[in-house]
């Protein structure tokens, strides 16, 4: 019979012999010369399949990889920036406001838009520096004109009820390394143009904005993790004008019409090179169509759990690469809306010709996904942002999506 050891100490010190031999392999059968990059992402793909071989009764084990990074430690409050190690997709770079100062918001009203007053939201992400916004209690905050983000900016919502809604919303234009977690974005509105600050020394003159929850304009390195989106006036979000390397992960979005836009226009191809990642989302209740509409870039739906649509799930037109991977899909009753796909502004002899593909989806209710192309695996690679998980975990994985009730001491 075999006996296992109580103590603890050995498991660990079985893991780190493991997972040092492991990297001796690692490194002693690669090649002199080789992509330093690959050599990394190798030694951290064995250390972490021997970790979580050896250390599965310690993990939060959801199947969640942004959870399981974070989630598990009692002290997220006092180790907030850790969040930003744990992006997965086109948007794992985006650090935010990591290694900077904590700024937290006091003051939910006096939104002004030229001259913000500190300890408001606005004066938070007009400042230059980077920085890791918090909020001191629960708060409800109405916007006068549209919030413009700047560069290496955090908003984490996390231990406290943040609602920003009933008028214009949030704008990333032209910002790079932008962190959006926590929030909840609903009932958006149309809003006036006018001078807005945008910057910590420079006020400019802005259009009216079109009542998006997220607009991402000219954006870059931008992850929108554990919001609630809904009933804006246009979109839930919208990415064009050369935006990428985002990803959109465990939200829940509801009772919304055109939910979410990846790219410009048809005729705007410096999106061609857009990669999007949406994983572990929730498009749940009330929800009609474009979760998520696509053009030109290249865009990885991956393990999202699509409980309603009304016309259509995943939309595209101008030649899109579109790989969905590990999803649910359930169909609604409505014999007519069953097809997961829309094929959209163009004949079948073009549009069969964009390489759409559906790997390991779940469709359910009569669900199919009309796949078109043949696009070789070069072209799906540029598609590919994580590994999968069965489409039979999604349920489990996409359970919390949406804003997080964290509690302080405690596991969020």
């Amino acid at each position: 019979m075999v006996s296992y050891s109580k103590n603890p100490f050995v498991y660990i010190f079985i893991l780190l012999l493991s997972i040092g031999n492991t990297i001796a392999f690692s490194l002693s059968s690669l090649p002199h010369t080789q992509d330093p990059n690959l050599v990394v992402d190798e030694v951290n793909r064995s250390v972490f399949n021997a970790s979580r071989r050896s250390l599965a009764y310690l993990s939060c084990r959801t199947g969640n990889p942004i959870d399981d990074c974070w989630r598990c430690d009692p002290n997220w409050d006092t180790n907030r920036q850790r969040l930003a190690d744990c992006a997965i997709g086109f948007g794992k770079h985006a650090i935010g406001g990591r290694g900077g100062r904590i700024y937290m918001v006091t003051d939910p009203a006096n939104d002004n838009p030229v001259n913000p007053k500190p300890g408001t939201l606005r004066h938070a992400v007009t400042q230059e520096e980077p920085l890791w916004i918090i909020f001191k209690r629960d708060m409800v905050i109405r916007l006068k004109k549209e919030l413009i983000i700047t560069s290496f900016k955090t908003i984490d919502g996390r231990g406290a009820s943040v609602h920003i809604t009933d008028g214009p919303c949030i704008k990333i234009h032209y910002a790079t390394n932008v962190i959006i977690h926590g929030i909840n974005i609903h009932d958006c509105k149309r809003g006036s143009g006018g001078m807005i600050r945008d910057g910590p020394r420079h006020t400019g003159w802005w259009v009216p904005s079109d009542g998006d929850a997220v607009a991402i304009f000219g954006g870059k390195h931008v992850w929108i993790d554990h919001c609630s989106f809904s009933n804006c006036d246009d979109g839930l979000i919208d990415a064009i004008h050369g935006s990428t390397a985002i990803t959109i992960s465990n939200n829940h979005m509801t009772h919304h019409d055109k939910v979410m836009l990846l790219g410009h226009s048809d005729s705007y191809t410096q999106d061609k090179n857009m990669q999007v990642t949406i994983a572990f989302n929730h498009f749940g209740e009330g929800l009609v169509q474009r979760m998520p509409r696509c053009r030109h870039g290249y865009f990885h739906v991956v393990n999202n759990d699509y409980t309603h649509w009304e016309m259509y799930a995943i939309g595209g037109s101008a030649s899109p690469t579109i790989y969905s991977q590990g999803n649910r899909f359930l169909a609604p009753n409505t014999r007519f809306n069953k097809e997961v796909t829309k094929h959209e502004d163009a004949p079948e002899s073009k549009w069969r010709n964009w390489n759409w593909r559906s790997e390991g989806d779940m469709l359910l209710n009569g669900a199919y996904f009309r796949q078109s192309g043949g696009g070789a695996s070069s072209t799906y690679a540029r598609a590919s942002s994580l590994s999968a998980r069965p489409s039979s975990l999604v349920g489990s994985i996409t359970t919390t999506a949406g804003t997080l009730s964290c509690r302080r001491g405690r596991r969020c």
